[in-house]
């Protein structure tokens, strides 16, 4: 049995901050902008080519210098990369945490929700919107260097805490996944807003940076929550190819990819077709089967990495997530209707991932925190599947020595 770890404790303030980062956005309107700022100006530019257009194929034949030394260690250093945008057009930028002698890498994407249509780009519903619409600032980690045990080095629950660790904001409002520029109009026809959708280019820019700074990288272990849970599962592929490790790990928090859904079909295809994804999916050896139903990906992947070990974790009473997956697209859908659609695609979910022996899955069942969305916010308590935290899964996927285990609570009967 796994050894259970102690509850950490954390300030009122604390946790307050942190649920209030985990929504769906920042509740910050973004007003009826008619136009995003141009952004030709910014440092690195090529005129030639526009956010929302895919960076140029990098070389990997050609020569490149070595990598500077580390600026410092333990501590978060901004990042900035030429034709990287976030949706108002401001430059994307991202940090790095080296740890001296290490040549391991953690990569976590920020989370907080999404949008595909005027309303939710536009920031009119609220909550039910994307986050960072007016772009990443550079003390961005001020508040993010706490939002979980995983970014934390002196958190014991954290088995990566002396690995190097990338924090990879989230300013586009397509899960990091989106390749496209599109223009939104209001219902009245009065106002239109132009959203650049380019999390994935940003993503692959942010990828070969990383192949390049990190050469050598022994073990890679991507994740994140909601929207970066999502981001962390899609770019996988890319990452991985760019970073070449000996060793590969995931695990999706709260950003299910479900299989052959008819509920998050709906979803599914609009957001491919205004954030560009079969751009994305076109880049990938696995983009035939992806055409047909996204959320084979999980499937694919396996395949594709044989001997990476690849999971997921999410709550089973998810109301966040959920809400994003169906409310918009069944009419008159209440609560527990939501949570029912959600719980059938877990069951498809669940036996895709059975059916892979590097696939694994940790589904609580319920934590009265942020409408049980994101388990690996704040720290590990209160995700108990019997004698199991969501420490213990982590660990476990990190442990090659071990064959992985999945394990879920469907009703609450295992739950704390």
């Amino acid at each position: 049995m796994p050894k259970r770890r102690p509850y950490l404790s954390i300030s009122v303030t604390t946790l307050t901050a942190i649920f209030w980062l985990t929504l769906g956005c920042d509740q910050v309107d973004r007003g009826d902008a008619e136009l995003i700022a141009d952004t030709s100006d910014i440092d690195g530019t090529d005129e030639g080519a526009g956010p929302g257009d895919p960076p140029d194929e990098p070389d990997r034949e050609q020569e490149q210098p070595p990598p500077p030394a580390p600026p410092g260690y333990d501590e978060w250093v901004k990042v900035e990369l030429p034709e990287t945008y976030c949706s108002d057009g401001s430059q994307y930028k991202f940090f790095v945490n080296w740890h001296e002698g290490s040549d391991d890498l953690l990569v976590i994407f920020e989370p907080g929700g999404a949008c595909w249509d005027y309303p939710s780009c536009s920031g009119k519903l609220g909550m039910l919107g994307a986050a960072n619409p007016n772009g990443i600032p550079d003390n961005h980690m001020d508040r993010w260097s706490i939002h979980s045990p995983l970014v934390r080095r002196d958190s014991a629950q954290n088995p990566m805490r002396t690995w190097n660790m990338v924090f990879v904001p989230y300013c586009t409002g397509d899960v990091h996944t989106g390749s496209k520029t599109t223009v939104y109009t209001s219902e009245d026809g009065a106002h239109q807003l132009s959203y650049r959708h380019v999390g994935h280019d940003n993503m692959l820019a942010v990828s070969e940076w990383l192949g390049w700074q990190f050469i050598g990288t022994d073990k890679l272990y991507a994740g994140g929550c909601s929207a970066g849970g999502v981001g962390s599962n899609i770019n996988y592929f890319f990452l991985r190819e760019a970073v070449q490790p000996n060793y590969g790990y995931l695990v999706n928090d709260s950003g299910p990819l479900f299989p052959d859904s008819v509920n998050s079909a709906p979803l599914h295809a609009t957001i491919r077709a205004v954030w560009g994804l079969d751009e994305v999916i076109a880049h990938t050896p696995i983009a035939a089967s992806l055409a047909e139903d996204f959320g084979e990906i999980n499937a694919e992947l396996a395949d594709l990495f044989p001997e990476d070990r690849l999971g997921i974790t999410y709550f089973i009473r998810d109301y966040n997530y959920s809400r994003y997956s169906y409310e918009r697209f069944f009419a008159g859908i209440d609560q527990e209707g939501i949570l029912q659609k959600f719980y059938e695609d877990t069951l498809l979910l669940m036996a895709q991932y059975d059916s892979h022996e590097n696939l694994a899955y940790y589904l609580p069942y319920y934590r009265n925190l942020n409408d049980s969305h994101c388990a690996s916010i704040i720290d590990f308590a209160l995700t108990d599947i019997g004698d199991w935290q969501l420490g213990e899964f982590i660990e476990l996927v990190l442990d090659d020595r071990q064959p992985l285990q999945s394990l879920v609570d469907l009703d609450g009967s295992l739950g704390p």
